[in-house]
């Protein structure tokens, strides 16, 4: 089984259903004119017109062209899938990913061809029992929302609060990831809270304890916190500048008191608290909504860190690469993992000749710092390793 296909557990495959949800509108956040009714707009944007649409064979007709975002691809079509489907009836646990592998040779291109019918309550999101149909304008293809699933055409589907969508992010998930302390990037370490000493007549901490900490401002009572130790260096392997730490996840707790120093009480801990460890809130601010698309700069890196600890890196994993907002990565940036080729003897020539590298997979910016930046892994075609590069997709 390829590690494109490792199956995560259920809820990260259903937080990436709605991707679609960021990817359909016109402007980098396709929810500022949705609201609770539901209601959808006909608009099309300045020089746009209403195209007749031409449906795949097989695919439904009632649909009408609606402005997408810009499309990178000017002049030259969006490569379809192999074998690919004219209509695809969306499954609970499904995925965007998979859902534009299903019709699409390159999945992140999905934004390109996304055409939102204003006939459907929301026509920017996608739901399980939505149809999907592959139609033609003008002879490029396009692929758009032929028919609602039954619940969401519901009257009380217009009334209330579209909850039943799912963030275009595995929040639950990344913000796990990133709260661990897994890669402390330099600056924020250095500005992090710190445990400053514990309360009492104790040498060092563990749970049970109350300890003071230095460096919470207006946090409230009860807030949570995960205690993390700043390990070895982690240097950039191309100019070995420091850019940050590793991280060792020591435990959590929660305010007790606010001011200077603050008091938190230890919940839980792995190993012993000790003086200086820092503070990282449990809940990580993650943006959900974005486009993915190719960088605006030239990107050479490499992953340098990957969450967890393996050695081989597969879908969905989170990995810390060694560019970040200097380098003109943002978040929703989508670059290609290429394995290194291996420096090999040529036995009939002599000496050696070095293989070129080959592309293993796609890795989607979702966090940003100075000089790292967090991805998710969408795709891996083959095994991942920790100083494979990432480069601008082709």
């Amino acid at each position: 089984m390829s590690l494109s296909k490792i199956s995560p557990n259920y809820s990260l495959r259903l937080t990436l259903v709605t991707l679609a949800a960021t990817l359909a509108g016109c402007s980098l956040n396709p929810f500022a004119s949705d609201d609770s009714s539901g209601a959808s707009t006909s608009s099309v944007s300045s020089g746009s017109t209403s195209t007749p649409v031409q449906p795949a064979r097989g695919a439904s007709s009632s649909v009408q062209a609606s402005s997408g975002p810009t499309l990178t691809r000017i002049n030259e079509p969006v490569p379809l899938a192999e074998g690919h489907p004219n209509e695809y009836v969306v499954q609970v646990g499904d995925t965007l990913w998979d859902i534009a592998a299903t019709f699409l040779k390159d999945p992140w291109f999905w934004p390109e061809i996304w055409y939102v019918n204003p006939d459907i309550v929301n026509p920017h999101l996608i739901y399980p029992g939505d149809v999907l149909g592959l139609v033609y304008i003008d002879g490029q293809p396009r692929i758009t929302n032929v028919r609602a699933a039954t619940y969401r055409m519901s009257p009380e589907a217009r009334v209330t609060p579209l909850t039943e969508s799912v963030a275009s992010v595995p929040y639950e998930a990344v913000a796990a990831f990133l709260s661990s302390g897994v890669v402390l990037e330099k600056k924020q370490a250095e500005n992090l809270p710190y445990f400053l000493a514990p309360r009492g007549d104790h040498l060092m901490a563990a749970a049970g304890n109350e300890i003071y900490v230095r460096g919470l401002s207006d946090d409230m009572p009860g807030t949570r916190f995960n205690v993390v130790h700043v390990g070895k260096e982690l240097r950039d392997p191309d100019d070995d500048h420091l850019i940050g730490y590793h991280g060792i996840l020591v435990g959590d707790g929660s305010l007790r008191r606010g001011g200077d120093p603050a008091t938190v009480a230890l919940t839980d801990t792995h190993r012993e608290v000790l003086e200086g460890d820092k503070l990282i809130p449990e809940s990580v601010d993650v943006p959900l909504n974005f486009f993915p698309r190719a960088p605006s700069s030239q990107i050479d890196g490499r992953i340098i860190s990957v969450v967890g600890g393996v050695t081989q890196i597969g879908q969905y994993q989170v990995v810390v690469m060694n560019r970040g907002t200097s380098n003109g990565l943002a978040i929703g940036d989508v670059l290609t993992v290429f394995k290194a080729g291996e420096t090999i003897k040529d036995r009939f020539a002599g000496g050696k000749v070095t293989l070129p590298d080959e592309e293993a997979g796609t890795v989607m910016v979702f966090k940003t710092f100075d000089r790292i930046s967090y991805g998710l892994v969408m795709e891996a075609t083959t095994a991942i390793h920790v100083l494979d590069a990432v480069r601008n997709p082709s």
